[in-house]
């Protein structure tokens, strides 16, 4: 299996739908399986290692059978995953941690304003079918720093685009291990580092024998399983508030409902009216200003068609036809989850406003404890670990009534879809369900970054600079000694707890849109974009958006403030926070409902602009300076003129096809 003939490979890609029905047939039917283990008095424990076990075993074993020595194959998965199935790969190799854990509890937290992250996303892949993905696998690049390379003349933009694509797959892949960890955490019971490294063998292994070709593999068999965990508990949602198994449809009555149960809440005492309205739920730019709002979507909808382990899925088709195709299957299996994620915020939400919020401290639901224990959620300011700890926490406060206010429930957004099986009553079953969706979407992403980052060193930095005579086999144990260097490191960043989610998965889209796609748009589309201009437009642009992203998150001090702190409130309290002095001095004022959702949302910087958002600044400045800088140079050869228009013809063969062996 290790050296499988191209007869092989071609019998088992004309048999996908077959393999990949029994393999859905058999994921069905060990959800029954694990659904009667509930009924007949199987603790949860055991329940939640089956899941993760399971999930992890069958993605492991993909891993191993999908084994190669083969470059093409190693790297591009031989160029012949058909479009369909590359779709499939895509989504699950884009629908990271941060779609399937961190989205809809963005969202939950921070209402309307967390659409700029739904809206972001999905268009991004209409630049990425338009500018990028076409082209790049018509050039038939191995890596994205491969195409700068080529274009621009020498080692220089490649490294370049090595320091980019480092920069910015491993600030995500940390957000990946982190979600893995959450979930370990949360339903193997161990202890978060610990977690941490448990979900990390299970990335290792499907990505580190195999490379491109088990990992796309391996991602079509995640997606499967992500995509059904993530509609099962809001199809049920809405079928037993509004009859109808189809929330995408009900969200509408489920917003009323919330805005209804938000005025009942002021006029009853469970939410000061302040704080209702600067986080109603439907109430426009209440976290975000308009300003970082649509910048927020900007930076995410040119990072999108920036990031390398995306364009790499597209390296993968058999053709440039297919690679148009792929990106269209990708778009559609993309937004079945990314039009539901807005109904699963509204859903969850309406569940802890009914089941929550005006009810006795006495009678607070099992839940409450179990993600209270781990830091993640809070009562009146405090971690609600127990009965006891919740009590003294609501007594200090004065006049509190011995009832759950608004202002007292905090929750972390990362563990909003996980636990939402559990504030609903459903059974165990569905929870641990969701937990696989979860890790599924983690280690999917996981596989393809850390794919991209070891890709990069062994192929672009050892094999294109260091020694050009390597062998194929020390080139590809290079890349495997470097991936479990970089995903070691990347787990003990992970195990750090460096920030939530989405804001890790938002600089990394910041970093990736000002340091790539000046580069990869102008060389395709503008033939007089010259070496000298690429390289000073690619230093300009991530120097900039690093400048501001290091700034603003390790030293507030200069310059930075709160974004609209006259509008952020203690929780406890509720009275307004009106500068950082007293934002940092309130108690509890950065542990409850108010700003628990997104710590890196608030962090401005000079001009008003979120972090999260840092390529609005080194965006403009890439592409002004390499067009300046390119206009200042001698225009590229005749020679490189006339390869830049053969990319740009979708017909005729790769233009530079490498050796397979």
């Amino acid at each position: 299996m290790a050296t499988q003939s191209q007869a092989g490979g071609s019998d088992f890609t004309s048999n996908l739908g077959k393999v990949y029905g029994i393999y859905t047939g058999g994921f069905v039917a060990f959800i029954i399986l694990v659904a009667l283990l509930e009924q007949l008095g199987v603790p949860n424990r055991i329940l939640g290692y089956l899941f993760v076990g399971f999930t992890v075993l069958v993605y492991a074993f993909i891993g191993i059978v999908s084994r190669t020595m083969q470059v093409s194959e190693y790297y591009v998965a031989g160029r012949k995953v058909p479009a369909i199935y590359n779709g499939m790969a895509t989504g699950a190799d884009w629908m990271s941690a941060a779609s399937f854990i961190g989205m809809a509890g963005s969202l939950f937290l921070l209402g309307y304003d967390g659409l700029a992250f739904v809206l972001g996303w999905t268009g991004g892949y209409v630049l990425v079918a338009v500018l990028v993905a076409p082209f790049l696998r018509k050039f038939g690049a191995y890596t994205v720093p491969d195409f700068l390379a080529a274009r621009y003349g020498g080692n220089t933009a490649r490294f370049l685009g090595v320091i980019v694509l480092l920069c910015c797959s491993f600030t995500y892949v940390v957000a990946q291990i982190f979600g893995t960890g959450l979930i370990a955490q949360r339903f193997l019971g161990l202890d978060f580092t610990v977690a941490v490294y448990v979900g990390l063998l299970g990335i290792l292994v499907c990505s580190m024998l195999g490379g491109m070709r088990a990992v796309t593999w391996t991602q079509v068999a995640q997606y499967i399983v992500l995509i059904v965990a993530y509609l099962i508990p809001v199809v049920i949602l809405s079928a037993k508030k509004f009859g109808l198994p189809l929330p995408q449809l009900t969200y509408g009555q489920a917003l009323s409902q919330i805005t209804a149960m938000e005025q009942s809440f002021v006029q009853n005492n469970l939410a000061p009216a302040a704080l209702m309205a600067a986080k109603a739920h439907v109430t426009p730019f209440t976290s975000y200003s308009a300003t970082n709002y649509f910048a927020l979507i900007l930076c995410l909808m040119v990072g999108t068609a920036s990031l390398p382990h995306v364009l790499m899925r597209y390296f993968t088709t058999p053709s440039v036809r297919e690679a148009r195709v792929s990106v269209a299957w990708s778009l559609l299996f993309i937004f079945l989850l990314y039009f539901t994620a807005p109904a699963y915020a509204a859903f969850s939400k309406l569940e802890v406003y009914s089941t929550l919020i005006g009810k006795n401290i006495a009678d607070l639901p099992t839940w409450v404890y179990t993600y209270g224990k781990l830091g993640l959620v809070n009562i009146c300011g405090k971690a609600a670990a127990d009965l006891a700890t919740v009590q003294a926490s609501c007594s200090a406060l004065a006049g509190h009534a011995g009832v759950v206010r608004l202002q007292d429930f905090g929750i972390n957004a990362d563990v909003v879809v996980i636990s939402t099986p559990e504030i609903a009553g459903m059974p165990y079953v569905i929870a641990g369900l969701v937990a696989a969706g979860g890790l599924a979407a983690a280690l999917s992403t996981a596989d393809g970054l850390l794919l991209a980052i070891a890709n990069a060193l062994s192929h672009d930095i050892y094999y294109r600079m260091i020694d050009k005579n390597a062998p194929t086999a020390r080139r590809l144990i290079v890349s495997r000694i470097l991936l479990v260097i970089v995903a070691i490191a990347a787990a003990w960043t992970a195990s750090q707890r460096p920030a939530d989610i989405l804001a890790m998965v938002s600089w990394a889209f910041s970093i990736a849109a000002a340091g790539l796609f000046p580069a990869l748009v102008l060389g395709v589309w503008w033939k007089r974009t010259t070496k000298e201009g690429a390289i000073a437009g690619i230093i300009a642009g991530f120097g900039v958006t690093m400048l501001y992203l290091v700034v603003t998150r390790y030293f507030p001090g200069f310059g930075v403030q709160y974004l609209g702190m006259s509008s952020l409130l203690n929780p406890v309290t509720g009275a307004p926070l009106v500068n950082l002095a007293q934002a940092m001095a309130a108690p509890n004022a950065m542990d409850g409902w108010v700003t628990l959702a997104h710590p890196m949302a608030s962090k401005v910087g000079w001009f008003d602009i979120n972090n999260i958002s840092s390529a609005l600044f080194g965006l403009p400045v890439g592409f002004l300076v390499m067009i300046v800088v390119s206009l200042m140079t001698p225009a590229p050869s005749k020679e490189m003129q006339d390869f830049i228009d053969a990319c740009r013809r979708p017909r005729g063969q790769t233009l530079m096809e490498e050796k397979t062996a």
